[in-house]
């Protein structure tokens, strides 16, 4: 099977699926822990403003989410959780 043969087998799954034939399927569900985003900034080091532009964000996202107004979701969690195992991640890697 070529790889477009792969690809394409595998788009047509995802789109049953999303169609909700689940017959056959397979999920994987990833459990991201919750995060504490002041803790987590203040281990890096770094001011509101050079964090945010970190990990790519505004600073009132970040703002938002250190006064608890609202929570990371998605890849920023994602991304956040790396960061509190590992703060010094996102410098070593952009570098």
């Amino acid at each position: 099977m070529s790889a477009y043969d792969t690809i394409e087998k595998g788009l047509n799954e995802a789109l049953a699926f999303a169609e909700g034939q689940t017959k056959g399927a397979r999920v994987h569900k990833i459990e991201v822990p919750s995060v504490d985003v002041v803790d987590i900034r203040q281990k890096t080091g770094l001011s509101q403003t050079d964090f945010a532009r970190s990990i790519g964000v505004a600073k009132g996202t970040l703002l938002n989410w250190e006064h608890g107004r609202r929570d990371p979701s998605g890849p920023a969690q994602v991304l956040l959780a790396l960061i509190a195992r590992k703060p010094s991640v996102v410098q070593e890697l952009l570098r």
